[in-house]
């Protein structure tokens, strides 16, 4: 079977699974893991637009998601407008929040960019935990009506709904990013990140470009906040502004491959059931352990296979890895002889 014919098929098989598992696993925990796989392979993708294509690292991501889940939040308690719309809201007010942060970071480089993309996501957090309007440190509560229909509400009753919601979110995602990889768009991004003088010298607006890739990135992260605060119904600064979930969003990209398609969901495929398996066998005794985990795994990656999952993956399995393979063994039959 020719090659293109063979990842067809296997395409279908895999979408062929991952839509039969909620009829198979119905159990809500093992539900709700796969969800937080799905959404954290989709925020993985949003940060890798900025740190794995233009090579702008940055650590400030939960503006954007706490962005979405606030404002999706707002416009139903106080406007009774759908979340189906509220998220896309959110999205476009993040955008708008990347392109004023973009605008002052961006004039920065290298590790003073990530530095300034913290300090500025630990100042947003400040600011919600005292705004009374969005509810300040108490949060706002997201209402429960399963009266209407799923679109209006985006609440069912059951996980397996969420299920179908992030797993399509999780498909646009990887299409909207191999489209950006395969176009002008995403070659401008990677000459960035390659060598930025001679990406300036071709004529190619840095700054602009770098404006585009968080735009995008905001936006999809704060989509996949809006979604997260109707899946837990409630939220707060500590929640959705928090630091450590910018850390981990990045963490997801680089484990598994910053740079590549793939890669974001490979590092959340291990990182995510890591983190929630050892919270619920652990406890609050076994808090920070997952974190140490983390730091283990991205140790082992960076010192043995710099590319992440995606670079192991490929070398095993894929292309690169035929070729390798076909060449030891020329060499080994020269040798040989």
């Amino acid at each position: 079977m020719p090659f293109r014919n063979r990842s067809v098929v296997l395409g279908g098989v895999g979408l062929a699974v991952l839509l039969a598992i909620p009829l198979v696993v119905t159990q809500p925990h093992p539900q709700h893991v796969l969800i937080m796989i799905f959404l954290y392979a989709l925020m993985g993708i949003a940060w890798n637009l900025v740190g794995g294509y233009a090579g702008q690292v940055s650590f400030g991501h939960a503006v954007f998601f706490g962005t979405g889940a606030y404002t999706t939040t707002l416009l139903m308690t106080k406007a009774k407008i759908s979340p189906i719309i509220g998220m896309f809201a959110g999205g476009v007010v993040a955008a708008g929040i990347a392109l004023i942060i973009g605008w002052g970071c961006f004039r920065l480089a290298g590790h003073y960019f990530a530095i300034a993309t913290f300090t500025v996501g630990q100042m947003v957090q400040i600011i919600a935990t005292q705004w009374k309007y969005i509810g300040a440190a108490v949060g706002v509560y997201v209402p429960l009506d399963r009266q209407y229909q799923w679109w209006l509400t985006l609440q069912f009753k059951s996980k397996a709904g969420f299920y179908y919601v992030a797993l399509l979110l999780l498909g646009a995602g990887l299409w909207l990013c191999w489209q950006i990889g395969r176009n002008r768009l995403g070659a401008y991004f990677r000459a960035i990140k390659g060598d930025p003088e001679a990406a300036r010298s071709l004529g190619i607006d840095i700054f602009r470009q770098k404006l585009y890739a968080l735009m995008i990135s905001a936006f999809v992260m704060a989509v996949v906040g809006g979604v997260f605060a109707q899946y837990v119904l409630f939220i707060d600064p500590a929640s959705v502004f928090d630091g450590a979930l910018s850390i981990k969003v990045a963490l997801v990209a680089v484990l598994g491959g910053a740079g590549s398609l793939w890669g974001p969901v490979l590092g959340a495929a291990v990182l995510i059931p890591l983190n929630e398996y050892t919270s619920v066998m652990l406890g609050s005794s076994g808090s920070g352990l997952d974190l140490l985990l983390y730091g283990v795994l991205i140790v082992v990656v960076s010192v043995y296979q710099p590319d992440g999952l995606a670079g192991l993956w490929d070398r095993l399995f894929g292309a690169r890895g035929r070729i390798l393979r076909e060449k030891k063994v020329t060499a080994d039959a020269a040798a040989r002889s």
